[in-house]
């Protein structure tokens, strides 16, 4: 699976794809399949303080523009990570740069493993969070979607991420956020800490990532699907 979410990434216009793992027999699979790989500590907290070690042992700059891809979006399309690493760019005053589609359906809605994310008025995201927000107090499960306004949807946040290294380098020293530890979110650090995240509305429905057994089962399913078809 990791293997094929760098090929994905390898897709895009990034001048350079790197895997980073705290697990030798990852590693192992990454070199064969001749990706670079870097071996991080195995006591990170979360991915984005993993890629903070990982640009140390890369040597990147301060302002290079790095986008972190995780190991479980084996179909993130390439021009996703362009387009976060472009919305970065364009929002200087933005520490972070992510991506969000609209939810249509209930069940994705109510999914906790499917994040959520509510935007303020300029796109820039106000919170994150496993739970179906914002929530319309006043509809029932009938027509629920019918409640939101179109200036205002339920948004499926995708865990892509652009940062410039800077930032990267700083979030470590940051104290870990009451509410990221509560969602186990990452993200959430940055905004208890006062940094803004810009985000991308694309209308592209995004394919799913592999949080469980039943999301696994159903990539492989996929997959043999678009061999047979291509077949």
């Amino acid at each position: 699976m990791i293997v094929r979410v760098a090929t994905q990434a390898r897709q895009s216009r990034s001048s350079r794809v790197v895997i980073a793992t705290d697990d030798e027999r990852i590693a192992q699979v990454t070199r064969a399949a001749d990706f670079e790989t870097v071996i991080t500590r195995s006591d990170h907290v979360s991915g984005t303080d993993r890629l903070a070690e990982a640009i140390d042992l890369l040597g990147l700059s301060d302002n290079c523009v790095v986008v972190n891809v995780q190991g479980d979006e084996p179909f993130i399309p390439p021009a996703l990570i362009d387009q976060v690493a472009e919305e970065l760019m364009m929002h200087e005053d933005a520490a972070m740069a992510t991506i969000c589609h609209p939810i249509s359906a209930y069940e994705e809605f109510h999914n906790p493993n499917v994040v959520k994310v509510v935007l303020d008025r300029w796109n820039y995201a106000s919170y994150f969070s496993r739970a179906p927000i914002p929530f319309t107090r006043d509809s029932g499960d009938a027509g629920w979607l019918d409640a939101y306004p179109a200036e205002h949807l339920p948004y499926r946040h995708c865990g892509v991420y652009a940062y410039r290294a800077s930032f990267l380098r700083l979030f470590p020293t940051l104290t870990p956020a009451p509410t990221e530890r509560i969602e186990k979110l990452e993200q959430l650090r940055a905004l208890w800490h006062g940094y803004r995240i810009s985000v991308l509305i694309t209308e592209q429905s995004l394919a799913f990532g592999i949080d469980t057994e039943q999301d696994l089962k159903a990539a492989n399913e996929m997959l043999l699907r678009q061999k047979h078809n291509n077949s």
